[in-house]
């Protein structure tokens, strides 16, 4: 007899590709998270094309007070948050394995590109999926307990490769679009989605590192660190977002030279492979969701975590998420202060 498993259908061709590959192994129920916005069709077709059972579960209220009001809160606060890498340790993981509590299903599972392994301790072990697909990055904030329940199929695989198996499938997503936006705010515009809720600040001051007002802007919220266009402000050089001053309503412009430093601080942490971190340690870090990977050291602070990297690294953002890793293996993470 197949062990049960949850599958999140999304209704993606990633997902989908996840659902055919285990029902090989397991009892698949599928599951696909309602956040009010609809789109569950495609989830719902796959299911039955495969002839897998397929459930739904509304996750709004989790999502609205999890991740939506959290991040709206960090924007207001001048912070860039990273609401998929919130979202998934304290909602979407969640709403898994309560289904599967009900059903007696030993393990969830979703269509990351991420695997899974054991440690000489015991303990479970996050690494980067095989290709440039990867996406630990993502995933660095599940905590032991969900980790050692949760399957990755995709992890060897490529896009390409699982785009071709669809096709071989004859599954209806197969050729389906990438989603490439926050599932709550579909259309990318954060600044609109921050408007609509209200509270958003007014415009303001462009200003340079001495103070000297040099154009206005449209609201904070409308701001990255680091950000070139959309600015609307010429001069004798290029200019980037070098701060947001919630307190003043200020955003301050440079000429990018200061964005780059060789040190960061990060908290809230999340380890991995290590029950903790009791001395200073060699590793790489990605300070935001691409596949750039800095040398550095890390350094235990209290309750934080000092990141000093061999060579400056642009723009470690406050509410962006660092990862440290030992080669594929994710060591840990933590929130950038």
């Amino acid at each position: 007899m197949k062990e049960k498993l949850v599958l999140g259908l999304s209704g993606g061709v990633d997902s989908a590709v996840a659902a055919r590959i285990l029902m090989e192994r397991y009892d698949v129920t599928c599951l696909w998270l309602d956040i009010g916005l609809g789109g569950g069709e495609d989830a719902a077709a796959v299911a039955h094309g495969l002839g897998l059972p397929f459930e739904t579960a509304d996750i709004r209220s989790q999502l609205e007070e999890q991740v939506c009001a959290p991040f709206a809160a960090g924007y207001l606060a001048g912070r860039t948050p990273l609401p998929c890498a919130q979202c998934n340790p304290t909602v979407k993981f969640p709403a898994l394995l309560a289904l599967a509590g009900r059903i007696g299903a030993a393990y969830v599972a979703t269509g990351h590109y991420a695997r899974r392994g054991t440690g000489p301790d015991g303990r479970a072990l996050l690494l980067k999926g095989r290709t440039s697909n990867d996406q630990s990055y993502m995933l660095a904030r599940l905590p032991q307990d969900i980790l050692r329940r949760t399957v990755f199929p995709l992890g060897e695989l490529s896009k390409d490769q699982v785009r071709a198996l669809a096709g071989e499938a004859g599954l209806p997503v197969a050729e389906k679009p990438d989603s490439m936006e926050i599932c709550f705010i579909p259309d990318g515009d954060y600044a609109a989605w921050l408007d609509r809720r209200g509270g958003t600040p007014p415009p303001g001051n462009f200003v340079d590192q001495e103070g000297r007002i040099m154009g206005k802007h449209k609201g904070y919220h409308h701001y990255t660190l680091g950000q070139r266009r959309g600015l609307g402000v010429s001069g004798p050089h290029r200019y980037f977002v070098s701060a947001i001053r919630p307190e003043t309503n200020e955003v301050v412009l440079s000429d990018g030279s200061d964005l780059y430093t060789d040190f960061a601080r990060c908290g809230d942490l999340n380890w991995v492979a290590l029950p903790g971190l009791a001395e200073e340690r060699p590793c790489t870090v990605r300070l935001r969701h691409s596949r750039t990977e800095t040398p550095a050291l890390i350094r235990p602070q209290g309750k934080l975590v000092e990141i000093h990297t061999r060579a400056p690294a642009r723009a470690p953002t406050p509410g962006q998420l660092a990862v440290f890793y030992d080669g594929e293996s994710v060591l840990g993470s933590g929130w950038i202060v």
